[in-house]
């Protein structure tokens, strides 16, 4: 294979929320704490131990849960239709790595030619229709507010009474010396009626059909959180959220019960498998304004690698922009049910192509944390 040039750019990332760890006296052997400004010998030290992630027991998960630790409380009419219709698509700070390049040793690894652009294409409302998408909002210090895309996942402990959304690490978290974001929802069917925006004042039914649902818990990947930055590089191989959520004015229904649908997760799915991935999502950057669910058709994905050790990403032509981030890239399992088998994490800065990580063990085992904590 010749070498091939990838520049690539984060989608979408929230803003910066500095937080503290907590204590890590008596700390055992899998002490994921994020570097000190110090990081040369840490990072050294944390690359050769990524692999131990594929064995980590359920306490090392609950560990590095207590290292970084997420806090939600509700505030009641916090996100209004307007404050919804307004948040913007938020960078971070400085990228820990230039754009990736044939150039970057980081980038000899498979990576294929980048895919053909396809176009977005608009989908057809009420989109209760497929209430498994929807939105994520997350505000930060200074008053900065964020959103991205989510999808509706099953809890395999709690077969058709889900509460779980999954989405980018980047949608819920900073990346590396940062922390996590803050009254963070997730609003399914966001405004299936169309009117947010619109000089009609629209109502939150209107606006959120089903229900605003508040993260109780949120989950992402230990190399996201350790290395995830503004540009792309080899944490975005891992870049994915688990969210567990609750509506406080509901009825005490579980989400799965209020929309009527949770889409299960394909860990592992055979590449060769993968020939239908179509990428749903909220693109907020022009020409979109964030007020339409779109969809790209994108075929059998390529690969984009930035870290030969870790599982290459896929990556199919689409015009979406920012916003689109977290949200869920769909195929056809072998028994015909429709499966999330990655989420919208990088785009080019052409805005002709997305990226996402390949869901494999790690994954796994963070919706498996989730579930078990529910």
């Amino acid at each position: 294979m010749g070498r091939i040039r990838r520049t690539v750019t984060a989608v979408l990332v929230g803003t910066a929320l500095l937080t503290g760890c907590g204590s890590t006296a008596g700390a055992p052997s899998h002490d994921w704490r994020l570097p000190s400004a110090d990081t040369g010998k840490w990072k050294g030290e944390l690359t050769r131990r990524w692999d131990e992630l594929k064995t980590w027991r359920p306490e090392d998960w609950d560990r590095w849960a207590r290292e970084h630790v997420f806090r939600n409380p509700v505030v009641r009419g916090l996100w209004e239709p307007e404050k919804m219709t307004t948040a913007e698509p938020q960078q971070p700070g400085p990228p820990i790595t230039g754009p990736a390049t044939a150039e970057d040793p980081a980038a000899q690894s498979p990576s294929d030619p980048e895919p053909a652009a396809v176009e977005a294409v608009a989908v057809d409302r009420p989109y209760t229709r497929y209430p498994a998408s929807g939105k994520v909002f997350s505000t930060a210090p200074g008053g900065g507010t964020g959103q991205c895309s989510a999808t509706v996942v099953a809890d395999p402990a709690r077969p058709g009474r889900s509460n779980l959304v999954w989405t980018a690490g980047h949608c819920v978290h900073e990346g590396a010396g940062g922390g996590w974001f803050r009254n963070l929802i997730f609003v399914p069917a966001y405004n299936s009626s169309g009117l947010a925006g619109t000089k009609k004042k629209p109502t939150m039914a209107e606006v959120a059909p089903l229900g605003q649902w508040w993260a109780d818990q949120v989950i992402s990947s230990p190399q996201w959180i350790a290395e995830g930055g503004h540009s792309g590089n080899a944490a975005n191989q891992y870049d994915f959220a688990v969210l567990r959520v609750h509506n406080p004015d509901g009825d005490g229904r579980s989400l799965e019960e209020a929309v009527g649908t949770a889409v299960p997760v394909w860990f592992d799915a055979p590449r060769a498998l993968l020939t239908d991935v179509a990428a749903w999502g909220y693109p907020s950057a022009k020409p979109y304004d964030g007020r339409e669910l779109n969809r790209c058709d994108g075929g059998r994905p390529a690969r984009l690698s930035f870290d030969p050790t870790r599982p290459a990403m896929l990556s199919i032509g689409c015009t979406m922009t920012a916003g689109s981030s977290g949200g869920g890239w769909f195929a056809t399992m072998p028994d015909g049910r429709t499966a999330l088998v990655s989420n919208t994490s990088i785009g080019n800065l052409s805005h002709t192509a997305l990226n996402g990580p390949y869901l494999e063990s790690v994954a796994r085992q963070a919706l498996e944390y989730v579930s078990r904590k529910g």
